[in-house]
């Protein structure tokens, strides 16, 4: 079940489902334009946060800014047909390749035997459309190259393209005045190749990036918001690990015995599964 936050005087969003792969949707509302970022799974998920939103007298948006091209993020753009809508240009060259892709169940179970689509991914479309599938691709009206900046009255939003393994067209939304970064997918590994992996060239520019912003919240698409000591502490564990690959050339014990004298513990789950990714990277 969706809840609906709001975080300082200008920021709402949506929580997320896991099972349909609904990301974070957000929605910052200045003194006189209104900001939404992302467009969701399906034009059912973007109408009910529009919905829930409006019970709270929010605005209907008057722009939206994707973070990048992956369907969940995408699809429910074909719901806001009033809004004018933005992404990197990089966004909407892979939004094209998807215009005439068909999206019924023998199709999305081809594209995986060939490894152009994953098999979550295509179950959380089956089960997010679960009657006639008029999946439509809308392209974005603006885009931009590398940072716009929008002011929308008493809060200023910079959108600026960072990149990074999980999508190369991914960018980030920093919400000034609330001290806020919406990062969307973009410090996830690539999931698109045969392995999950993370990249020393992909994560330390995009870390760079991000460390340049002045933000208290993060909000990260599939997860929820976290603190600065929060992020400060995935940006240790994510350089950390970078760099024992690299000494260690990908070798994935030597990687796991460094990290365990660094710790001074047992590694938990989610460290080990980074030090895949990363020697999947290798």
């Amino acid at each position: 079940m969706h809840l609906i936050e709001k975080i300082g005087k200008r920021f709402w969003y949506m929580t997320p489902i896991s099972e349909t792969d609904r990301p974070i949707l957000g929605m910052v509302v200045g003194n006189h334009k209104t900001l939404m970022i992302d467009a969701g799974n399906s034009e059912k998920h973007a109408q009910y946060f529009l919905d829930e939103l409006s019970k709270r007298q929010v605005s209907h948006p008057d722009m939206v800014v994707l973070t990048h091209w992956h369907w969940d993020h995408i699809f429910g753009l074909a719901a806001l047909t009033k809004t004018v809508s933005i992404s990197s240009k990089q966004t909407k060259e892979e939004m094209e390749k998807l215009i005439h892709l068909s999206w019924s169940d023998e199709a999305l179970a081809e594209r995986v035997k060939e490894g152009k689509e994953i098999e979550f991914c295509a179950n959380a479309i089956k089960k997010e459309f679960t009657g006639r599938r008029d999946i439509t691709i809308v392209l974005p009206d603006l885009t931009f190259e590398n940072q716009l900046e929008i002011d929308l009255g008493g809060v200023t939003c910079i959108v600026q393209h960072v990149g990074g393994d999980h999508s190369l067209d991914s960018a980030i939304v920093y919400i000034k005045e609330e001290k806020i970064l919406f990062l969307g997918d973009c410090i996830y590994p690539d999931i698109y190749s045969e392995k999950r992996n993370y990249t020393i060239k992909g994560i330390l520019p995009l870390l760079d990036k991000l460390e340049m912003f002045d933000a208290e919240t993060y909000i990260l698409s599939h997860w929820k918001p976290i603190s600065k000591e929060e992020f400060n502490q995935e940006v240790t564990l994510l350089r950390t690990i970078a760099g024992y690959t690299d000494i260690f050339k990908g070798d994935k014990q030597r990687i796991i015995e460094e990290y365990e004298k660094y710790t001074e513990r047992e590694l938990t789950e989610d460290e080990m599964a980074i030090i895949t990714e990363f020697v999947n990277g290798y």
